[in-house]
């Protein structure tokens, strides 16, 4: 399986402008900038895809650990958090936090809080993050 997005940069970093585009068509020339990454211009950045793309591996992830201990989740709300911070080697992810709620008939508080952990460490992007960023998680039942 093989995915692609692509980016155009015109101009110089503060005052060039970008575009993000996605092989499915859902991001199609998608603004971003200094400062939509750096400050609260609007469009998207980097670090909010990756935030957008982990939110959603990781929900897929727990959905199938769920399955695996014969659950199946009525909802799952996740939210991810990205900490994009200055390190003495450059800017760098540092940190990435889940907040999760879920309904899921059936589960256990332990059950779930192993589907949840399990999720977290195994879905692919936490595992392109291992070693790199710390990935935390506040999942609940609700």
């Amino acid at each position: 399986m093989l995915r692609t997005a692509s980016a155009v940069w015109h101009g110089g970093l503060k005052d060039g402008r970008g575009t993000i585009s996605s092989q499915s068509g859902v991001l199609k020339d998608t603004q971003y900038s200094f400062g939509t990454r750096f400050e609260n211009g609007i469009g998207t950045n980097p670090e909010e895809l990756i935030a957008s793309a982990h939110a959603g591996c990781f929900t897929m992830a727990l959905s199938a650990q769920l399955g695996n201990a014969n659950l199946t989740p009525e909802s799952l709300e996740t939210t991810a958090e990205v900490k994009f911070e200055k390190t003495d080697d450059g800017f760098a992810i540092t940190a990435i936090h889940f907040t999760t709620r879920a309904k899921v008939p059936g589960a256990t508080a332990q059950s779930f809080e192993t589907a949840a952990q399990n999720a977290k460490n195994g879905c692919p992007i936490s595992r392109l993050f291992k070693g790199n960023a710390q990935i935390t998680l506040d999942a609940k039942l609700v």
